[in-house]
């Protein structure tokens, strides 16, 4: 009998709309330096794999130059284009996002997004630069290119330059978080706004940063559920309404992620991971715009 998996939740965002509740990534190890038009299949058949796994959730940007594949991936995957929740991010030609969003939309080969996220607030030297950029992604929204808008790796004070402006609040933050980078004041933040909180990275604590003091907690709640710590790390996502992004170029191991959606972990034990991973820090990404110990 083949293995039947748990839907994947939704989360209700702030305009309406729902977001599937585990994301298949098309960035990090994926994301290709050389020359875009190059198909790399490996890319296709990940994305393809995740789709046929019941994986709708679909995270690409043009600064990975995999949207060509995720386009491939989408119109050979078998899933009828209303049920997948396809997301790119503008960041290389921020300049003229509606020129941008063309363009992904021509490679993914769609007449839409469900969500298109700027992609960072770093290249903006003025509040009214990310003002400016915010109200194109509003403009982008009205013509139909994108169903809902949002941002990534916003601090709040990018946030709240563009919220003072803004005729639409973001449905999301997309962010680098893990139980070695919380980020409390930023959710706070989130939730104060109702920005949903989508996570990269949030295997970190026991893949890149390990070993580390959630470890041993880590392998007994292992031991609990019958689960990898990996799964485990999910959860620790879902439980708090946090979003989180993964991904893998094992069929095996995007269906053991899959697990995540099989269990809840306790207040108690997410309290217990949050308490042990404020013990240590670590950030993946973007280091260059934050101090060594800055945990925003």
């Amino acid at each position: 009998m083949a293995q039947i998996h748990t839907p994947i939740p939704s989360l209700k965002l702030n305009d309406g709309t729902s977001m599937p509740m585990l994301g298949y990534g098309t960035g990090t190890a994926w994301s290709k330096k050389g020359d875009e038009s190059k198909i790399d299949q490996a890319v296709v058949d990940g994305v393809k794999a995740a789709i046929k796994l019941g994986y709708s959730h679909l995270d690409g940007a043009e600064m990975y130059k995999t949207e060509p594949e995720l386009g491939i991936a989408i119109k050979e995957g078998g899933v009828p284009r209303e049920k997948l929740y396809v997301v790119t991010k503008v960041h290389t030609n921020i300049s003229n996002i509606h020129e941008a969003l063309k363009q992904s939309l021509r490679k993914l080969q769609l007449d839409y997004v469900d969500l298109y996220l700027i992609h960072s607030p770093f290249w903006a030297k003025t509040d009214e630069e990310l003002q400016k950029a915010w109200a194109e992604m509003e403009a982008v929204q009205s013509a139909g290119l994108a169903r809902s808008i949002g941002v990534s790796n916003f601090l709040p004070k990018h946030l709240s330059a563009i919220l003072k402006t803004a005729k639409t609040v973001p449905v999301c933050n997309q962010v680098e978080l893990n139980p070695y980078l919380q980020r409390p004041e930023l959710l706070a933040f989130h939730k104060q706004h109702g920005i949903a909180t989508t996570a990269y990275g949030p295997l970190t604590a026991v893949t890149r940063a390990a070993p580390g003091p959630v470890d041993d907690y880590m392998a007994a709640l292992e031991k609990k559920y019958a689960v990898s710590a990996a799964e485990i790390s999910l959860r620790w996502c879902i439980d708090q309404d946090i979003v989180p992004i993964t991904t893998s170029s094992k069929e095996q191991r995007l269906s053991d992620y899959l697990r995540a959606l099989t269990f809840k972990l306790t207040p108690k034990e997410i309290q217990e991971i949050n308490e042990l991973g404020q013990k240590k820090h670590f950030r993946g990404f973007w280091m260059k715009h934050f101090d060594d110990n800055d945990r925003s």
